[in-house]
């Protein structure tokens, strides 16, 4: 028998039963949209941590005091609450002097009650230098930012984060209004761009920025810094510039011997590296959620196949007795078992498809999400090839049994 021939005679016994066909179809199509939707969702949130990262700034490296031990990525004493005292203004004024390095901005970090007036938060407040705003790409929306005059002069000035304003303004403007951190009063000389969450899930639109003088002297009464974030040239390559921060900081620290390191260096390639495993797990867990799913859809059309060949044994006999061979018989089903899966694919595809759009625009519209939309070219791929696959994995046995039997039993069969 033909190709084509068998093709028609699948889709006639196929039509033939409609319900049964559409019930077969959709745990393919389930599978098939899910596979869709959790890659997905895994892809978008790739995208999505990547963006944050880089979303703080280019070619930056990062100096946390405290020694790493064990695997790069873990984390430092400092972060862990530890009080580490080892990153001080001479080194920062090192640094600044380092040609491989652009800008170069400290900072310090604490909690405290704001207040403006009846109303009041708790925040975390970054005290740093006029260099942090142009490193961490935060641009301000209304006012100015501080400068370094103002760090060098003391001055009490502050700028906010947009969901801080609205917290304490509501709709009044902030600019030039006294607000009072942890008893000392500040003007307010800005208001920052939102920039959404950071990565690791730090709120940027929940920071108050200080000058860093104020923050040491008066609220924290420390002259140490949590952190210096060095912009690499543009000139040289962000290792190169790494390695010379490291030259820098072990000879400010007499340190010889390189495992008695007293700091941290990282870089945004090191932020990847670390959330880049994370998504790679997420994404095969979610990718394996859906192929469960691609597993009990497949079953389903065996069962229904080996239900619809005891139905036509009739036919089958029939079939045989006039000629057809046992290959024309697993022919047929195979095509069947194809047609059912494939055509449960488009439709799992177009389903999945829907399912991103509508989940992106509720994200980004309705909840303000900064969430990234993405349709992996390879998730439409993979569910084509897993629907075909399917349909001749679970219908290889259906079809064989159909193609062995006997013609005279079968004809026999009631």
């Amino acid at each position: 028998m033909k190709l084509k021939d068998s093709i028609r005679t699948a889709l006639r016994g196929l039509t033939h039963a409609k319900v049964r066909s559409l019930l077969t179809m959709l745990g393919i199509v389930i599978g098939i949209a899910s596979v869709i939707v959790l890659m997905s969702i895994g892809k978008s949130a790739e995208r999505l941590i990547l963006n944050q990262v880089q979303s703080i700034g280019s070619n930056l490296v990062f100096i946390v005091p405290g020694a790493t031990k064990g695997s790069r990525f873990a984390s430092p004493p400092s972060v862990q609450g530890v009080i580490i005292k080892t990153l001080i203004k001479t080194d920062l004024e090192a640094l600044r002097r380092e040609p491989t390095v652009e800008r170069a901005a400290p900072e310090v970090r604490g909690q405290a009650k704001i207040v403006f007036e009846n109303n009041d938060t708790t925040v975390t407040y970054t005290g740093t230098s006029e260099e942090f705003f142009t490193i961490r790409n935060f641009e301000v929306k209304r006012g100015n930012p501080f400068t370094n005059s103002d760090v060098d002069s003391f001055n009490r000035v502050a700028l906010l984060g947009p969901e801080i304003a609205r917290t304490l303004f509501g709709e009044r403007d902030p600019i030039n209004k006294t607000i009072r951190l942890k008893g000392i009063s500040f003007r307010v000389v800005g208001v920052l761009e939102e920039k959404g969450l950071g990565p690791f899930g730090v709120d940027q639109d929940n920071l108050v920025i200080i000058p860093i003088s104020i923050a040491q002297k008066q609220l924290l009464g420390i002259n140490y810094y949590n952190v210096i974030t060095v912009q690499a040239s543009d000139s040289y390559n962000v290792e190169f510039t790494q390695s010379r921060v490291t030259a820098i900081l072990r000879q400010n620290h007499r340190i010889t011997d390189p495992s008695k390191d007293d700091f941290t260096i990282r870089t945004q390639e090191d932020a990847l590296a670390i959330l880049g495993n994370i998504t790679s797990i997420l994404k095969i867990f979610l990718t394996s959620i859906a192929f469960i799913s691609l597993i009990v859809g497949g079953i389903g059309i065996m069962n229904i196949m080996l239900v619809s060949v005891v139905e036509r044994t009739k036919e089958i006999g029939l079939r045989k007795a006039v000629g057809a061979t046992n290959r024309d018989i697993l022919q047929q089903f195979l095509i069947e078992a194809i047609l059912l899966t494939v055509t449960g694919g488009i439709v799992g595809i177009f389903i999945g498809s829907l399912v991103d759009v509508l989940a992106y625009l509720v994200l980004v519209n309705v909840l303000t999400s900064g969430w990234v939309f993405a349709l992996p070219l390879s998730a439409l791929t993979l569910a084509v090839t897993v629907a075909t696959a399917t349909g001749i994995i679970f219908g290889i046995y259906p079809a064989r049994k159909a193609s062995l039997k006997n013609p005279i039993d079968s004809l026999r069969y009631e």
